[in-house]
């Protein structure tokens, strides 16, 4: 495989890949990841001197110095019991209007943390001596049941541990020539933890570097932090003339709230399994000779980095508010689309809050502005994917609200039907198909309705795509579970989740690939379903 001219001039093969494996960039090191362990035990240091000096050299010629941005904890497991000793996870079980506008309005008296929000049921965090309090508020037909009883014990398991066996690492740099076969074991050790922003990015780096006929990886922007927010797209192009031609395109994003680290993991999965796969798979190699894929993994550094280094359960971005105290506000209501003034979140302190104006969030409006910039110079967003935990749920528009319908509802149910059936076909797991708008009793919602929702519906991503960007197959895919673990689900779910996503592409490959339906605007379709009222 030929690598860029500046790389095989400046590093051997075996220092590009200690860059992946040993990344100088320090994690929030609450347990020391595979990769930031080998660069960092002292039996590593004297067992491979050599390859050490060489990771260094690589690490500052192919990407730079070292950041020093934030500093790791010294005393983790204490900081985790002191700030999750108490909390606990509970569900209620919501059945009727009334009951969801008392548990929402709870919900704000109390500043509750709201894990999820489905048609069968509501999980909300909170301190377990609060419980008591907050039934207070609700009517005697609301009681809870506790998911997970000790949060602290649940968040520090989901951290890296520092257990692999270190003749993997050295068996993958041993022979360059077979570097095919050392990158699919480099492939397994990656994805038995969550890993760090540091160790995805000079992953994904890597990456392109072994791949460059088809990867291609860049920055559509700056967090507010100052982050890049990097894309890796993959795709194949037969000829010159094809390879000037605009492109269909699957744009696939991870990582809006910091927290949901599944969401981020199952994007470099599919990553990973696309890039490598090319060529030796037909399905994805047809895939890749049709599409453009486009993979998002960490779409909120800034609140992706805060979980690894204060609080493993932050949502929000790190963007300042009018509220000194309050920082952060969600990307998956900052959109453009139907956002809604008067039902939008206004308190900086909610977890759901999306800013005063659409595209507050500079995420949002950099991935927005990047997109936009795309169509202009021809590309045609066919599919968005958003990945997001957890509930396993495969939604469609519109989030903003029930009371209308997507111009081609039947599509899109049709095809989010096919998603579930590849993911139950592939693991066993049952993923619900719904619209994004009926969360709890939400089925009988619509615009007008004055109660009081558990979370805020506008500005979602995959209202805005689907209906600015004309991104006909708009989806959210909430990933496992249904509850045990909630966000904080264990890495042996990593590869298992992943799978399921790889088959749902598959799917929707072949689906995108056998239908022309993509090519028309959604917004004016002949649909017999067009904007008709359902579920008054």
């Amino acid at each position: 495989m030929r690598l860029p001219a500046r790389t095989l001039t400046t590093l051997p093969v075996a220092a590009l890949f200690l860059t992946s494996l040993l990344p100088t960039v320090s994690s929030a090191s609450l347990r020391t990841s595979l990769f930031e362990r080998e660069a960092r035990t002292g039996s590593s240091s004297h067992v491979f001197p050599l390859l050490k000096w060489l990771r260094d050299s690589a690490v500052e010629v192919v990407f730079g110095k070292p950041s020093t941005r934030t500093k790791a904890s010294t005393n983790p497991a204490a900081a985790l019991q002191s700030r999750y000793r108490n909390d606990v996870v509970v569900r209620f079980n919501v059945t009727n209007s009334e009951e969801e506008g008392a548990l929402a309005d709870a919900v704000v008296q109390m500043f509750l943390d709201v894990w999820a929000f489905t048609p069968e049921y509501v999980d909300v965090r909170l301190d377990k001596d609060d419980v008591s309090a907050l039934l207070t508020l609700l009517p005697n037909s609301l009681q809870p049941s506790i998911l997970i009883p000790d949060v602290a014990a649940a968040v520090w398991a989901t951290y890296p541990s520092a257990a692999a066996e270190k003749s993997q690492l050295e068996s993958s740099m041993v022979d360059a020539a077979k570097m095919k076969t050392s990158l699919d074991g480099v492939g397994n050790i990656f994805f038995r933890d969550y890993q760090t922003l540091a160790v995805i990015t000079s992953w994904m780096r890597l990456l392109e570097a072994l791949f460059p006929s088809i990867a291609n990886m860049t920055s559509i922007g700056k967090s507010y932090e100052g982050r890049d927010v990097y894309a890796f797209r993959v795709g194949a192009r037969g000829n010159e003339d094809e390879a000037n031609e605009p492109r269909k395109t699957i744009l696939i994003t991870g990582g809006l709230h910091g927290r949901e680290w599944i969401s981020t993991s199952s994007v470099n999965y599919l990553l990973w399994s696309v890039v490598t796969a090319y060529d030796r798979e037909p399905v994805i190699t047809k895939l890749l000779e049709q599409f453009d894929i486009v993979l998002i993994p960490v779409l909120n550094p800034d609140g992706y980095e805060y979980t690894w280094q204060t609080d493993r359960l932050w949502r929000k971005s790190r963007q300042q508010t009018k509220m000194r105290f309050c920082r952060g506000l969600d990307l998956d209501h900052s959109f453009g689309y139907r956002w809604d003034p008067v039902r939008h979140q206004a308190d900086p302190c909610s977890e759901s809050y999306g800013g005063d104006q659409p595209f507050q969030a500079v995420e949002a409006s950099q991935l927005a502005k990047w997109a936009r910039n795309e169509t202009e110079n021809g590309v045609k967003f066919v599919a968005y994917i958003d990945l997001h935990s957890y509930s396993q749920q495969v939604l469609f528009p519109y989030a903003y609200t029930c009371s209308v319908d997507p111009p081609n509802l039947e599509n899109l149910e049709e095809l989010a039907l096919g998603l579930a059936k590849a993911i139950r076909m592939t693991s066993g797991e049952s993923y619900t198909v719904n619209s994004a708008c009926e969360g709890a009793v939400a089925r009988s919602y619509s615009a007008s309705d004055s109660l009081s929702r558990v979370e805020a519906a506008g500005g979602a991503a995959i209202d805005w795509f689907y209906h600015e960007l004309q991104a006909r197959y708009s989806y959210q895919i909430k990933l496992r579970d249904t509850g045990s673990y909630g966000f904080l689900l264990p890495s042996d779910n990593i590869v298992p989740t992943g799978e399921e996503m790889l088959s749902a592409l598959k799917y929707l490959g072949d689906y995108l690939q056998s239908s022309d339906s993509w090519t028309s605007d959604p917004r004016t379709s002949n649909s017999r379903t067009d904007l008709k009222r359902r579920r008054r």
